[in-house]
């Protein structure tokens, strides 16, 4: 695996290396060694898998507060989706920054994702499928989101943004009282 830091401290871009003979391809996702030299010491303890049916599609932006914030592990494994990142850490020089970048089945990009962000995506391509690997187990109630389309943040969605849940569109803007994690 090749682990580049984006903009955002902490957060990376990983890049599967493959073998590849005859047969196909067989790329490692996960090494706990490879993720510790990244400072990454924490255990995956719950897994999950998103399907959006339609390009365009919005989900997010999602995370939890403390004391139940996570690392995230981002994934695509069918289609392509343009995955973003906003640093929610009240103390960083990047507060309230984001990044994205497409990760898709075909570039085989990987999302690392330190606690204090906050994550969603677009599906860039209808059947987008995602696989997300989290440090904290999901705590109904101490979740929070920041909205989409919020002005302060100015993210540049390569599409329309066609669909999103009434929840996700419902987030708050941010206010002078946001004061991350």
């Amino acid at each position: 695996m090749i682990f580049t830091e984006t903009s955002l401290k902490g957060s990376y871009v990983i890049d599967l290396e493959p073998f590849t003979d005859e047969r196909g391809w067989f790329a490692r996702t996960y090494c706990k060694n490879e993720f510790n030299s990244i400072g990454h010491t924490k255990e995956w303890v719950q897994l999950n898998h998103s399907y959006t049916r339609q390009k365009g599609t919005i989900r997010g932006m999602h995370f939890q507060l403390a004391p139940f914030t996570e690392v995230k592990l981002v994934r695509c494994i069918a289609g392509a989706a343009y995955d973003v990142i906003i640093d929610i850490r009240k103390d960083s020089p990047t507060f309230l920054n984001y990044f994205g970048a497409e990760i898709s089945a075909i570039n085989r990009k990987m999302i690392y994702i330190p606690e204090g962000f906050a994550h969603g995506f677009q599906a860039l391509t209808d059947e987008c499928e995602l696989i997300y690997h989290h440090s904290q187990f999901y705590a109904p109630g101490v979740e929070g989101g920041i909205r989409y389309n919020e002005p302060l943040i100015n993210i540049d969605w390569p599409l329309s943004a066609d669909r999103i849940s009434e929840r996700d569109s419902m987030h708050p803007l941010i206010d002078i009282n946001f004061k991350g994690l």
